[in-house]
């Protein structure tokens, strides 16, 4: 029974010995056990275990203990570390036993103390350089577990590390005055290494503000309440016997600028406006200067008023004054960290030195071009200063905006020749005149002008000629004339006349609806005769005429079809399979032929795409196939004749199969076998053959020859008694045709002939109605096992034998005779 039940639970078996063992208890849980013995009459008292057995397995001494380590090693001293044993027998570890052992000797020595548990050790009072290997056992309560493996031989000296350094700051930094940072990091190296600060070369020594806190892993520099001062490029260094490691950081304590630096000079002073200017601060607080801030003052208030924050020039136009008064300037600078204190200006009042000049008379223009014309205008009044510019200005007439004609000075001449108009536009100018106070105000505009060219009426139109001809219209043509008049040709009059009448017709009523240098006359009479006139004309008016040289006749013309073939039909065309295919010729004739194309004197294929237009014609086949191969005609045809031209397509592709595979000598390792070219070589010569062979029972084909340019070929090295399949495929530039297979199998084995006769033929016994026979082997099995013999008998006169049996064996029993 478990001990915290009462019950008891029967063993399911019975023993006749004095032992047992109990099967499927639970580990960790105790028990109690009892025992009676039973006869034939029945089952004595029982006897119980005195105390509870805790099922658990035997304990025995623990695991060897894993991954003993060596940290650290100095000149006397070295520190381990391990982890415990992977099983500890049963019983938890009650102390670990470190051991040593000096190179040279046979012993390890204990150098833990009693009772240690920890995983960690240094082994202290070593000799500088002595060499050692370590080794340490786990113990429990059964007693001391095997030793962990040895470590590698460890040498007793100061271990050397050059510096390394781990920085928490950035390259730059900035701090706002007043505030506090800090530079961090850790660091490290053997020996320990020195860390020295600099800024600016220089080393920094600790006071009130500045601290400086290093331990052995870690390094700090700061800095408690920052002043401009203190910008400035900062260096650590972390340096030891074996190296140093440098870091840096541009720490950059910025603050609000200083004022400007006076005093605030006024360059200029008018009545209503004044220019002042000043110098930058000494120092801009460590950022740029973003913008000035002024302000004015009347001296009769007591407010300031803004002029503009906006500006970032040393320069500033007062504007809005009041002639008579007297005004004070401040000047604040400001960057992003802050506005300065003012610089105040010493007071200064409004009133006029001198003005800009008046604005000239309206001014006259000149010498008109189509992208030019030539402004003149007076000089007026300069107001005081020397004029020193003239600045003249344009402006389309539909438009609201002036626009400088030139950015570079006009002076001192009194007319302008405006460039760069857009001919045909409507233009206005006007004139500023300019002295060292400004510029005055313009004058008022011109008269408006168009930027064209003078024009007069055009030259008459050049060549005119009748080119072609129906029963009621005729079709001109003519060329532009040699002069346009310096306008542009709106468009041609044309005007026809009836030979033998003395009035001319027009045959459009306005040039603008022949604006070509062609055009049809319509409406004529069939069969008269008329004679024809053009004129260009321009803005200016009409040309004199072009006579066409002869009158014409109307009535309709016939010319015989005509073809003018493209390149892919003036010979032999060969396409790629799977490439498009087309053919295309110009045509010609009046009227336009009818167009019909055909293949070898039947339809072309209905896949095939034909196009006709005015003036030719195009058939387009994609995706060509061996079969659109052949003779292709194109035939025009109209009442004054007809006209064909054909040309051979081929269309190139893989060859066919090739024809009639036949095996023959068949032997035991090889077979001839022979074949036909294909019906069809797909336009190509045949390259070669490609012949492979497969055993039936596998599925893959193996080549046997891919370069025979013979339509033959023997199969060698077959595998004797096995069946195999025959394919061959003709190649030529464009690819492999199919494969032609044989229809059946061929098996490899040498051919078979007849047996030659049995041998020594003779009896041995007779009896009145049998006769027993033997005889020998014959001489030659004919290639193959002999499998029986053929007994015949014949009755002595009679001319037919007779069958009796086949037998297997070299005797017979003949009966029934």
């Amino acid at each position: 029974r478990e001990s915290d039940h009462r019950a008891w639970t029967p063993v399911t078996y019975t023993v006749t010995r004095q032992n047992a063992t109990i099967q499927g208890l639970i580990q960790g849980k105790a028990y109690f056990f009892r025992i009676a013995a039973e006869n034939i009459i029945g089952m004595g008292p029982f006897t119980e275990t005195t105390k509870e057995i805790l099922i658990r397995d035997p304990i025995t001494v623990p695991d060897r203990p894993e991954d003993l380590e060596v940290k650290t090693v100095t000149k006397n001293s070295v520190t381990l570390t391990w982890n415990p044993p992977k099983y500890n027998g049963g019983s938890d570890i009650t102390m670990y036993v470190l051991e040593s052992r000096l190179i040279g000797k046979d012993k390890f020595h204990k150098v833990t103390k009693e009772k240690m548990l920890d995983r960690k050790f240094t082994v202290e009072g070593l000799k500088e350089g002595d060499t050692y290997e370590f080794r340490v056992s786990a113990c429990n309560i059964v007693g001391q577990g095997k030793p962990s493996f040895c470590t590698k031989p460890i040498t007793c000296k100061d271990e050397i590390a050059p510096p390394t350094l781990d920085l928490d700051f950035r390259d730059k930094l900035i701090v706002r005055v007043g505030e506090a940072f800090s530079l961090t990091g850790r660091y490290s190296g053997k020996p320990a290494p020195k860390v020295t600060w600099l800024k600016d070369d220089v080393v920094v020594k600790e006071d009130d503000r500045i601290k400086i806190k290093t331990t052995p892993t870690t390094l700090c520099l700061g800095i408690l309440k920052s002043v401009r001062e203190d910008t400035g490029k900062y260096c650590v260094t972390v340096e030891n016997s074996t190296g140093s490691r440098k870091g840096f950081c541009q720490v950059n304590v910025v603050d609000r600028p200083s004022p400007p630096i006076g005093p605030v000079i006024f360059d200029e002073v008018f009545k209503d406006h004044m220019i002042v200017s000043w110098k930058p601060p000494l120092d801009d607080g460590g950022s740029e200067i973003t913008n000035y801030i002024i302000e004015k003052k009347d001296t009769h208030k007591d407010l300031w008023m803004p002029v503009t924050s906006a500006t970032v020039k040393t320069t500033c136009k007062i504007p809005k004054l009041l002639e008579g008064r007297e005004y004070q300037i401040r000047i604040y600078a400001e960057n992003l960290y802050g506005i300065s204190d003012p610089l105040i200006s010493d007071e200064m009042k409004a009133k006029d030195r001198f003005r800009v000049p008046d604005a000239p008379e309206q001014p006259i223009i000149k010498d008109v071009t189509k992208d030019s014309a030539v402004v003149v205008w007076n000089k007026p009044y300069d107001g005081g200063k020397p004029i020193t510019n003239y600045i003249v200005e344009k402006k389309e007439t539909m438009a609201t905006r002036w626009v400088k004609a030139t950015k570079d000075p006009i002076f001192p001449g009194t007319k302008f020749k405006v460039p760069d108009l857009l001919e045909g536009c409507q233009y206005e100018f006007r004139v500023s005149a300019e002295n060292e106070i400004g510029v005055g105000d313009p004058s008022p505009p011109s008269k408006p002008i168009f930027a064209r060219d003078p024009i007069a009426k055009p030259s008459p139109p050049v060549n005119p000629e009748a080119i072609d001809k129906t029963k009621n219209s005729v079709d001109l043509s003519w060329q532009p004339p040699r002069h346009d008049g310096n306008g542009k040709i709106i468009g041609y009059l044309i005007e026809y006349q009836k030979v033998g009448d003395e009035e001319w017709k027009q045959a459009n009523l306005t040039p603008d609806s022949c604006p070509e240098t062609n055009y049809k006359v319509t409406g004529l009479t069939e069969g008269l005769t008329y004679k024809f006139r053009v004129k260009a004309v321009n803005a200016a008016g009409e040309s004199d005429p072009a006579h066409v040289p002869d009158p014409v006749e109307v009535k309709d013309r016939l010319e015989p079809p005509e073809l003018i073939l493209d390149a892919n039909m003036a010979r032999e065309q060969h396409v790629k399979a799977g490439d498009t295919l087309r053919l295309s010729a110009v045509i010609k004739g009046v009227p336009f032929p009818k167009v019909t194309w055909k293949k070898e004197d039947h339809e072309v294929s209905p896949k095939a795409d034909i196009e006709v237009t005015g003036i030719g014609s195009k058939l387009e086949i994609r995706n060509t196939v061996h079969e659109d191969g052949g003779m292709y005609s194109l035939t025009v045809e109209n009442p004054a004749g007809s006209k064909t031209v054909s040309v051979k397509v081929v269309v190139l592709d893989k060859p066919g199969p090739p024809r009639n595979l036949k095996i023959s000598d068949v032997r035991c390792d090889s077979c001839y076998l022979t074949w036909m070219e294909p019906e069809d070589d797909g336009g190509s010569v045949i390259t070669n053959y490609v012949v492979e062979r497969k055993d039936v029972a596998s599925a893959q084909w193996v080549a046997i020859s891919s370069s025979s340019k013979k339509r033959s070929h023997m199969a060698k090295y077959l595998m004797e008694g096995t069946q195999y399949l025959f394919r061959v495929a003709a190649e030529n530039q464009y690819g492999r045709g199919p494969y032609v297979e044989t229809l059946k199998p061929i098996k490899a084995i040498d051919p078979l002939h007849p047996p030659g006769p049995p041998k020594n033929l003779h009896h041995v016994d007779v009896d009145k109605t049998e006769v027993s026979l033997v005889w020998n082997r014959p001489d030659r099995d004919g290639g193959a096992e002999i499998t029986g013999y053929l007994v015949e008998y014949q009755e002595d006169g009679a001319d037919e034998w007779t069958k009796f049996q086949t037998v297997p064996m070299l005797d017979c029993v003949v009966t029934g005779l």
